[in-house]
């Protein structure tokens, strides 16, 4: 009867494992995301301008137009940090390969030193122009 009683519960081992496999496989997500630290965020007329860290002596620079921010379009989100020694990101999201939106992680108070200010005068529209997706170049 022991024998018996260890068979069966082996094979309903060997039975269910491939049940939780498939299982396991569909509930993978289509999303993946990239996840940057930034260095300096400028906020323009036309969107922000988000500055991080290529490699170990270059900068990378990445426009994100600020309709990408409203509800109609929402490819964007902008996410408020607590106060203490939170520092700024970007999340990009991809979806099964293609761009899907972006989360802009920032400080709320304007004066940290990851806010900059473009001089007045300056105008850099065209860089916010048919941007449909973000290439990160991390080299």
């Amino acid at each position: 009867m022991r024998k018996f009683v260890i068979a069966v519960i082996l094979f309903v081992i060997f039975a269910a494992v491939p049940a939780f496999a498939e299982t396991r496989e569909r509930n993978e997500s289509e999303f993946y995301y990239i996840n940057i630290s930034l260095e300096m965020i400028w906020p323009y007329r036309a969107g922000y301008i988000v500055q991080y860290r290529r490699g170990v002596n270059r900068i990378g620079r990445l426009y994100l137009p600020l309709e990408w921010f409203s509800a109609s379009a929402s490819k964007g989100e902008i996410i408020t940090l607590p106060r203490g020694a939170s520092w700024p990101s970007l999340s990009i999201y991809y979806r099964n390969g293609e761009f899907s939106h972006v989360r802009l992680c920032v400080h709320p108070w304007a004066g940290h030193q990851t806010w900059g200010v473009i001089p007045q005068g300056v105008n850099i529209d065209d860089r916010f122009d048919d941007i449909e997706t973000l290439r990160v170049n991390f080299r």
